[in-house]
């Protein structure tokens, strides 16, 4: 970049709340000055899930006292800042809107740019912030609601190589959870039952390893999870605890084998793109779990390619990789304006058909 540019951040796709300060000096890599995250576990604990007029209330309520502590933290003032980034969409659309609003009503009264940013753009871009990767490099983002491989050519030109035609791989972990009666969040529940269970006891399948694409299905898998589990208590009486370890185990291992196996042909499709850059990226909260982060490093070597995944606190949502987002894509584009809008559908390779089909509001991914 040619001159300094220090954004404020804001991001409410989904459960969590917040703010975050990013700079980027000339000739320097981005800092990040501050980044607040406010959780909302306990608000959905009793309901099994995430409830988005729940969700929606409470970034509201939080998002400007998000704004508060970011700016406390990092010892800066409104008038220190370049301009307002925030995620547009994908998302539920009332924490999303609440999020854009609040932007607008910071451009508005401070007279100052507003950038909308796509929420997987962030994710995908994240490892420019935090290593400086170059173009192109392969990104796996695999979430809560979203699973894809991604090429990275560029800030704002990215190309889907593959993803889930279902459930992503979040949403799956939070199901089988509550099937096999395990907490909520279930992705770190699952990850710790797995840890006393016998991966090998039930036969469950991996699927679509017979298709050559790099597309993966997780409904099936859940399906296979619930049936194992009605045989079991239909036998037993009931699930014991060592019961839940074996099937936690099970299921966990079935999606880092179709991560693995998946991740292998989509870096051999982007070494025929790239074969002197040799990067594979991974970001999203199902990145933070040990088995399948295992699996992916493993591939790497493998095909001789780096692997790079963000600390956990820039894998998560945050609003860090939403301001550094708009600060790379600035170079290409100009600010919107307050016709912004919040965006619930928003694919970020909008050049192929939707994995998951289309709507009257566009399509899903």
């Amino acid at each position: 970049m040619e001159t300094a540019m220090l954004l404020l951040g804001l991001e409410s796709s989904c459960d969590d709340t917040a703010a975050a300060l990013v700079r980027q000096m000339p000739g320097q890599r981005a800092r990040v000055l501050s980044s607040v995250v406010v959780g909302q576990t306990e608000l959905h604990a009793s309901f099994g899930g995430v409830v988005p007029e729940i969700a929606a209330r409470a970034h509201a309520e939080k998002l400007d006292l998000c704004v508060e502590r970011a700016l406390a933290e990092a010892d800066l003032s409104l008038a220190d800042v370049d301009g307002f980034a925030v995620t547009a969409g994908p998302g539920l659309i009332g924490g999303v809107l609440s999020g854009v609003m609040c932007a607008k009503g910071l451009s508005a009264a401070t007279g100052k740019p507003l950038y909308g940013v796509n929420h997987l753009a962030g994710h995908a871009l994240t490892p420019r912030l935090t290593d400086d990767v170059p173009y192109p490099y392969l990104m796996l983002l695999v979430s809560g609601g979203h699973c894809q491989f991604l090429l990275v050519h560029g800030p704002d030109r990215f190309e889907r190589l593959g993803g889930t035609i279902d459930d992503a791989p979040g949403e799956a972990f939070d199901k089988v959870a509550r099937l096999i009666s395990l907490p909520q969040p279930g992705g770190p529940a699952i990850e710790q039952a797995a840890k006393a269970g016998d991966p090998k006891r039930f036969a469950l399948p991996r699927p679509l390893l017979d298709r050559p694409d790099c597309d993966m299905s997780f409904s099936g898998l859940k399906t296979a999870v619930l049936r194992t589990r009605d045989k079991v208590i239909e036998q037993k009486g009931g699930l014991s605890v060592q019961d839940q370890a074996d099937l936690a185990a099970g299921f966990q291992a079935a999606v880092s084998d179709v991560l693995a196996e998946k991740t292998r042909r989509a870096l051999r499709k982007y070494l025929d793109h790239a074969p002197d850059v040799r990067t594979l990226c991974v970001a999203g909260g199902v990145a933070a779990n040990k088995a399948i982060g295992h699996g992916l490093e493993t591939v790497s070597r493998e095909l001789d390619c780096a692997f790079i995944a963000p600390p956990l606190s820039l894998c998560t949502d945050n609003a860090a990789m939403i301001a550094f987002a708009a600060i790379e894509q600035s170079q290409l584009r100009g600010p919107d304006d307050l016709t912004l809008s919040a965006r619930p559908r928003w694919p970020l390779d909008t050049s192929q058909p939707a994995m998951l089909g289309s709507g009257k509001k566009g399509a899903k991914a």
